[in-house]
């Protein structure tokens, strides 16, 4: 167990994302909180201005705003991607999302430096306590949002029944592949704007949760329950899969928006919409691929295009969903992020990394949210990868 008297790891630097990252890890309205915690933030020029946070934001509501140089030298940094190691020094403590299984040349470099990663994506989501920490579930539910909002934008027709005097438009309809926290707030939003919606996932049990928001089940026969100890939907028979697909991508024949969002944790997304089902797609219905950054659910998406095929379909590739409604976004992150980082301030001993917290190494052994292989949030420290995390050791 480390601990930390008062005063002592209680700096935290939030530092400007790169180029490409919109958001911030950090909002000013979560100084109050931080603050009473007995954290002093030190956020760099600039950080929250894609956002829509202006420095004066910040020092108001009681950061300090420095240069870059003095946020890379607090002894806690949260982020959203893990700033460059090189210029970080051993024993930092680093809370971002590390992506680890797609990046581990990021982790070995950090137990070479002796820096304590916390990767945010690593949660162990089904313990109750996680919910208000899960970046995952958070930054999700807006990317499904937007994921159906890009689709109406892009299709060449109206969402909504309307009844007019120059006749009747009937409604759109919109497929949704796939039902985790993504999939049904798309499917919500599209039954908000007045689509018919329909909705598939390999586990039968999201069904009830489908029509609970509006959705109508797409079922294929052979349902087993594809869903693993940790909450994720697990790898699938290849039959299975195929046989999901081609009943999916069979109903999306004559939708108007198509938008997948299947993504197996720490593994390239799985392709659900093949390049022969597009062809079978009418000219003008929208394929709005959410997993475009990690390889693509549809195999004709172009990550970061927008494109029409020659039968007319247009593919929407957009990368960093989360990151386009920057504002709200980074609001969400930073309150989960401020809810995990004030749990491990200890009243007595200040700030405390102990191997007891279940956010920081997983459930237990004999424990029902126990998972093998997989610890919690914690994926190194002190040069060493912790011993839970034998399956990302695997990769390492």
């Amino acid at each position: 167990m480390n601990n930390h008297s008062r005063g002592e790891f209680m700096k935290i630097g939030i530092p400007l994302e790169p180029e490409d990252e919109t958001r911030v890890a950090i909002v000013p309205g979560s100084m109050k909180k931080l603050s009473k915690a007995g954290f002093e933030v030190y956020v760099e020029k600039g950080a929250g201005l894609k956002a829509n946070y202006s420095d004066s934001d910040y020092s108001e509501s009681g950061a300090n705003v420095v240069n870059r140089d003095s946020v890379l030298d607090c002894d806690i940094l949260i982020s959203i991607r893990l700033p460059d190691v090189d210029a970080l020094r051993s024993g930092q403590i680093i809370a971002c999302v590390a992506d680890p299984f797609r990046h581990p040349e990021k982790v070995k470099s950090c137990i070479k430096k002796g820096i304590t990663l916390m990767s945010m994506d690593m949660i162990p989501r089904r313990l109750s306590r996680a919910q208000s920490m899960d970046v995952n579930s958070s930054q999700d539910n807006l990317a499904g949002y937007k994921a159906v909002l890009l689709g109406a934008a892009h299709v060449p027709r109206g969402i909504p029944m309307m009844t007019t005097s120059a006749g009747t438009v009937r409604p759109a309809k919109v497929v949704i592949m796939g039902s985790g926290v993504a999939g049904l707030q798309a499917i919500a939003t599209a039954k908000r704007i007045g689509a018919i919606v329909y909705a598939s996932d390999v586990r039968k049990s999201a069904a009830e949760q489908i029509e609970s928001v509006g959705g109508r089940f797409i079922e294929v026969d052979g349902m087993d329950d594809f869903e693993d100890e940790a909450g994720y939907a697990k790898p699938l028979t290849p039959e299975f899969i195929q046989k999901v697909n081609d009943t999916v991508c069979e109903v999306a024949s004559d939708a108007d928006i198509i938008v997948t969002t299947a993504r197996i944790f720490g593994r390239p997304a799985p392709i659900t919409v093949p390049s022969n089902a597009v062809s079978n797609f009418k000219s003008g219905a929208v394929v709005v691929d959410m997993n475009a950054d990690v390889g693509g659910n549809c195999e004709m998406t172009k990550q970061g295009e927008v494109y029409t095929t020659d039968n007319g379909v247009i593919i929407v590739g957009t990368s960093n969903l989360p990151g386009t409604l920057a504002n709200t976004a980074s609001m969400l992150y930073s309150n989960n992020l401020t809810t995990f980082i004030t749990s491990l301030v200890d009243k007595e001993n200040g700030f405390t990394i102990s191997e007891e917290d279940d956010i920081l190494v997983g459930a237990p052994e004999g424990n029902d949210f126990h998972v093998p292989g997989m610890g919690g949030v914690l994926i190194c420290k002190d040069g060493e990868l912790h011993p839970k995390q034998t399956r990302l050791g695997g990769v390492l």
